[in-house]
């Protein structure tokens, strides 16, 4: 396997992918440049707020990301590197592309709201509120997962209390120092771009050198060395206030300021990558079919191919996950409808890219990370992908630049995590707020016991408090369960936009294999989660949650998919009629 040719091969499918079908699908939606857009409708100051394209692309790229792309395609190496490619490439152009997009430019139809709100339009009041109890447990799983994976970046122990050492202490405490600090270069930002309006190419010229600054004193001076239970409750506090902050002064500048580490952190893989090609050192030794026997070893995804392959790469092919960004916050602040393509298709295939970089990167110590259960020498996906990534750069430069791009790279995925954090425990608190409320209805309406529910500080808390302990009961806990609701929501959401679209006579045929294909791979994939966690020799009381959340997930999507196929079958009978 050769490194540098095999993306080569997905840069230019997925260029053409942007270029040619990305273009059809606008074409065949209706894209308005010329429409107003809700930023500008309703613009409030606090999540109403009209970005310029860079700064949304960063923040709907940063909030995307993730740890998806990075831990998806490593978990998935075990089935082969041909699978995991295939599936990026073809997920990435046809399904996740379409479901980001398609979710994106419904919601902004929609003045700004929820993938609910579409659903409400094409198939009615109870499927509405169906799918918002569903995305708000899938929004649960995320908070849980991302905090999780943020305090293990941060902490000097692991989620089992085990003590971390040696270079990965290192790069834990950098990494902790230089996430406090950004969140201050942020909001510094926000207030020269917003209050003091300052040209964004001024203010992102003083950002990327505030960056720099707090990078290198977080590597040479990091004194704040906490547990991982003791981060997941300083994470608590932070999301229970980021998320009710209006989106200028936090939001917004930290997204986008995040996503040049980002940035940085494709461009450091992509010379890292050719670099190794160049000096001889590129050519790669995992199976291109698999290795049955290193699955479910603890770092790589165990089971079968189908479903586990297309549960455990998400964030790199699609994601339930992005639908709710896409109409949550980026909905809220296009400010026109020209940009959708870009910031909703586009992204989507960068993020394809993020996912084969992390699949060259775990195919580059192959030979380490494939070891019998119990022997694994790497702790998470995001040591992984630095190790890889980073020894690629050190095999024709030198060990401190090795040392100094391990740590920028775990930097890079732990503040793009972090995002996602603050943003799904944002997302969270608006579906809670829509599930009490009556079409048409503000908080501000709300009357008797639903008022209380729907003030932002109490739909946030309740959210922040079900999220962090379930988070506590460590990553590896959740993620799987995760994987397979948030693929099912993606699913759900590609039959929203597909029931939506056929609504109003445009073209939706594009959706159909797509959800059918999620729809029946996720639930097949549930239906292994509940076997697994009631069947376990010895269960505890997460146990149960664990498989009761998955039933509850199950039934919620059979009754919706039945009703999306109702609507799609009778549009398709009035339209033959």
């Amino acid at each position: 396997m050769n490194a540098a040719l095999i993306l080569i091969i997905a840069i230019v499918a997925l260029l053409i992918g942007y270029v040619v079908y990305g273009s059809w699908l606008a074409k065949e939606w209706g894209i308005d440049p010329s429409r107003k857009t809700p930023a500008h409708e309703l613009e409030d100051g606090v999540d109403y707020v009209p970005a310029k394209a860079p700064v949304l692309m960063g923040h709907h790229f940063s909030s995307i990301a993730g740890a998806g792309p990075i831990n998806g395609p490593i978990q998935a190496a075990a089935f082969g590197w041909v699978p995991v490619l295939l599936w990026v490439i073809i997920g990435g152009i046809f399904f996740g592309g379409v479901h980001d997009f398609g979710a994106l430019f419904a919601s902004v139809r929609h003045k700004g709201q929820s993938i609910g709100e579409v659903i409400n339009d094409s198939m009615g009041k109870t499927a509405k509120r169906l799918f918002i109890i569903f995305g708000y447990l899938t929004l649960l799983l995320v908070v849980a997962a991302f905090a999780s994976i943020v305090a293990g970046t941060f902490g000097n122990t692991n989620a089992a209390g085990a003590a971390v050492e040696g270079a990965q202490l290192d790069a834990n405490l950098s990494t902790a120092m230089i996430s406090l600090l950004f969140i201050v270069l942020a909001m510094i930002f926000g207030y020269l771009v917003y209050r003091r309006n300052m040209p964004i190419g001024t203010a992102t010229i003083i950002g990327i050198i505030g960056i720099v600054v707090i990078v290198f004193i977080g590597l040479n001076f990091h004194p704040v060395s906490l547990s991982y239970n003791a981060w997941m409750w300083i994470l608590g506090l932070y999301i229970l206030i980021a998320s009710v902050t209006p989106v200028w002064i936090l939001l917004q500048p930290r997204d986008y300021l995040s996503s040049f580490l980002l940035y940085f952190m494709i461009i450091v893989a992509l010379i890292g990558v050719f670099g190794a090609a160049a000096t001889g050192t590129g050519t790669l030794s995992i199976p291109a079919w698999g290795d049955a026997a290193v699955r479910g070893n603890g770092l790589f995804a165990g089971g079968t191919m189908f479903p586990a392959l297309f549960i455990t790469i998400a964030c790199g092919a699609i994601s339930g996950f992005h639908s709710l960004v896409s109409s949550g916050t980026t909905a809220k602040q296009i400010d026109n409808e020209k940009d959708a393509k870009l910031i909703g298709y586009g992204m989507m295939l960068v993020e394809c890219v993020v996912a084969t970089l992390s699949l060259l990167a775990v195919a580059y110590v192959w030979n380490e990370a494939a070891v019998p259960k119990g022997e694994v020498p790497f702790g998470s996906p995001t040591v992984v992908f630095a190790t890889g990534i980073s020894r690629m750069l050190g095999s024709f430069t030198n060990e401190g630049v090795q040392r100094i791009m391990y740590q920028m790279l775990v930097l890079a995925v732990s503040v793009f995590c972090l995002t996602s954090l603050d943003t799904a425990t944002r997302l969270a608190r608006y579906m809670f707020q829509e599930f009490w409320l009556e079409e048409g209805q503000t908080a501000k309406d709300a009357t008797g016991f639903k008022a209380t529910l729907v003030n932002p500080y109490v739909a946030t808390g309740i959210t922040v408090i079900l999220g962090v302990a379930l988070g506590m009961t460590g990553y590896s806990n959740i993620w799987p369960l995760f994987g397979a609701a948030n693929q099912l929501l993606a699913a759900l959401g590609l039959m929203a936009v597909a029931a939506w679209l056929g609504n109003i006579g445009k073209n939706n045929k594009m959706f159909f294999i797509p959800m059918c294909f999620m729809l029946v791979a996720t639930i097949v994939s549930l239906l292994q989660t509940i076997m697994a966690q009631f069947g376990a020799a010895e269960k505890t009381t997460w146990h149960y949650v664990r498989g009761g959340i998955a039933c509850v997930l199950v039934v919620l999507a059979v009754i919706l998919a039945v009703q999306a196929f109702k609507t799609l079958s009778a549009q398709a009978q009035k339209k033959a009629a």
